[in-house]
């Protein structure tokens, strides 16, 4: 329900007055929550606990569909999937960087192995 209403997890957090981390660890279930943080966060979204606890992606969708139609809008949509492309692009770039850094260690490691000189660039 966060990301269909545009929040981002620190916009989630900061509505919960709770640490980034904390609620990061709420989303990806490695967290369990009391009974009143999930009436705090039923609240925020404006819905009933017992809706909340039962709300799945799919469900999200028809709840947003069906009750708040008019507090979702394309640009949300649109933002968020701007936000996933741009996460997927630093991910490509973070794990292009580190194939490099793999093998230039290897590298090292080669040239470890065979007592040849390493010259390191500055």
């Amino acid at each position: 329900m966060r990301m269909y209403k545009g929040w981002s997890q620190e916009e989630m957090a900061d509505k919960l007055h709770m640490a980034l981390s904390g609620y990061a660890k709420i989303e990806r279930g490695k967290t369990d929550v009391n009974y009143s943080r999930l009436q705090q966060i039923a609240n925020i979204f404006e819905v009933e606990l017992s809706d909340l606890v039962g709300l799945n992606e799919k469900s999200v969708l028809n709840f947003f569909e069906n009750t708040n139609s008019n507090h979702i809008s394309n640009v949300n949509v649109s933002i968020h999937e701007s936000n996933v492309k741009q996460e997927i692009e630093m991910l490509r770039l973070v794990n292009e960087q580190q194939a490099k850094e793999i093998d230039y260690l290897k590298e090292i490691i080669h040239l470890l192995k065979t007592g040849e000189r390493i010259i390191l660039d500055k």
